[in-house]
């Protein structure tokens, strides 16, 4: 048997330090790794849809990097609309997902609410102590001014003896006192913050993990995009009647709120009026057939549901309530061939919360038509309206707040969409300066007409509208007329003075009369209609 040959202590150092030398570049060949979470792979832009966000978060990573994992993003990820870009050069292989419990994932996968919430138990830790040191002085001075028999105390000595136990347990009280108020804020403070941990990051909510395979020959940024159903944004305005210069001052806002489970923190934030969670076809007419009606044959009744069905409604309702529920500056507009968008210009922190942050995206003055319109026969009284034509862009149904010359007159909503809403107008509260009268109606019935066997009922409708405003107002009177839906029921309308149309806002039966009232004058309308029917046909809709 041959010795085995040693190699000199020389060598041996010489061959393990060229194999420490070589495992960078061996690491290198295979690739490293690289999991981002957090303040590593932060969000960066954010375009909030009403129902849905468009969310871009960006991580760094070196040449070397071959795999990167974002881990902790919401389970409520759309993982069809997960998008992987990345710098010049950047190239991007296969993408995978995995959804698990928070406890499972990475250890940084806490709820975005932990670092508040320990930092207020920290501070009610605190004031825990406080108050039990304060209450263990008050048992000592307690004890003190009740001395047993053998402590004996001199007469020189009773009068500083009492101030000193007097002020010393005024102050403990006052500091037992302040110490309780400043618990109970911390206590409310805490309170909704652990609920709302409660309801979206605790252990047993589920967190997403996307994993990318990258190639770069230099470090570069890489940037994750998903699409998170939920959060969004409401419109509301505010309107600003100016009727000495009859212009409209038309504000828009926007309600943002978010409950996705993770913070949108100092962010690029843009509001967009598209709907992509609307569907992107229209309704499709059905062929029209005319057929002989086939007589229906008796239903035989329904069968009792089964336990099987049962129970799968109960799982759908249970997972329904384990899911996480989904969820109103100087703001540029642009407008495009479909959408408006606006870009907030800084950046902008909203958290994954209850909170809810209003948002100016600007002003726009309108020109406006007053008039001052009345229905007599619904409501004696008037109110003044402002008519407006639609400003260039989208602009989504909404409350409106709205003021008349500076004071509040309500609420209402506003729909530059809606055609019939638009010839309406926005109403700003009543007119109590113009005064509505319904004078008494009159109505008759009797036979005659064309026929002996006409039933002929005619009914008056009469007005009155007194202008008390020093200066001229335009003033609109609506009231609906008699329309007959059958051709043996025939009706004929007289008025005084002549309607303006009979057809207002495109509705068959809709009388309006528009004539400008001078100061301190009255005005009368009066409306005649006659309808003649068969004597013996039931008639609906006679007043």
């Amino acid at each position: 048997m041959r010795p085995r040959r040693l190699l000199p202590v020389h060598a041996s150092c010489l061959l393990l330090s060229s194999l420490t030398a070589a495992l960078p570049a061996l690491a290198a060949a295979e690739g490293a790794s690289l999991s981002v979470s957090g303040s590593r792979a932060p969000i960066t832009e954010v375009t909030l849809y009403p129902g849905i966000a468009a969310v871009q978060r960006e991580a760094r990573i070196d040449a070397q990097t071959r795999q990167l994992s974002f881990e902790c993003l919401p389970a409520s990820v759309d993982a069809q609309s997960l998008q992987v870009t990345g710098d010049d050069g950047v190239r991007v292989g296969e993408i995978k997902t995995l959804v698990q419990a928070r406890h499972m994932a990475a250890k940084d996968c806490t709820s975005p609410l932990d670092q508040q919430i320990r930092t207020l138990e920290d501070q009610l830790a605190a004031i825990e102590a406080e108050e039990s040191a304060a209450k263990l002085v008050g048992n000592f001075l307690q004890g003190v001014s009740k001395p047993g028999d053998e402590v004996k105390v001199n007469a020189a000595q009773i009068a500083s003896t009492s101030q000193a136990l007097r002020q010393s347990s005024r102050d403990n009280s006052v500091r037992a006192h302040q110490i309780q108020r400043q618990k109970q804020d911390l206590l409310a403070q805490l309170q909704p913050l652990r609920q709302e941990r409660d309801r979206t990051g605790s252990e047993q909510a589920q967190v997403m993990k996307v994993t990318v395979q990258l190639a770069s020959a230099r470090a570069a940024n890489v940037r994750l995009n998903y699409q998170v159903r939920g959060p969004g944004w409401q419109p509301s305005y505010r309107a600003q009647l100016n009727t000495a210069k009859g212009q409209v001052q038309l504000e828009r806002q926007a309600l943002v709120v978010q409950a996705s489970g993770e913070d949108w923190s100092n962010v690029r934030l843009r509001l967009s009026t598209g709907q992509p969670t609307r569907s992107t076809q229209g309704a499709m007419p059905h062929p029209w057939v005319v057929d002989i009606a086939q007589p229906v044959p008796p239903m035989a009744p329904a069968p009792a549901p089964v336990a099987r069905a049962s129970r799968s409604m109960a799982k759908m309702s249970a997972e329904a309530a384990m899911a996480p529920a989904m969820p109103d500056l100087d703001v540029s507009s642009i407008n495009t061939a479909y959408t408006t968008q606006f870009v907030v210009p800084y950046k902008i922190t909203v958290p994954s919360s209850s909170e809810r942050i209003t948002l100016t995206l600007g002003q726009e003055n309108l020109a406006t038509t007053l008039l001052t319109r009345t229905a007599p026969a619904a409501e004696e009284a008037a109110y003044l309206i402002a008519t407006l034509q639609a400003p260039q862009g989208i602009w989504p149904a909404g409350p409106v707040t709205l003021f008349r010359d500076d004071a509040l007159v309500g609420s209402g909503r506003l729909d530059f969409g809606n055609a019939q809403a638009l010839a309406q107008g926005l109403s700003f509260g009543r007119d109590d300066q113009v005064v509505v009268r319904r004078l008494p109606a009159q109505s008759n019935t009797g036979s005659g007409g064309w026929a002996s066997s006409k039933t002929e009922r005619t009914v008056v409708r009469s007005y009155s509208v007194e202008n008390r405003h020093d200066q001229a107002i335009a003033l609109q009177v609506l009231d609906a007329a008699p329309t007959s839906r059958n051709e043996q029921i025939k009706v004929q309308s007289q008025y005084s003075p002549q309607p303006s149309t009979t057809r207002w806002n495109a509705q068959n039966g809709m009388i309006a009369w528009e004539q400008n009232l001078d100061a301190r004058a009255t005005a009368q309308f009066q409306a005649t209609h006659q309808i003649r029917f068969p004597e013996n046909l039931p008639i609906e809709g006679l007043q």
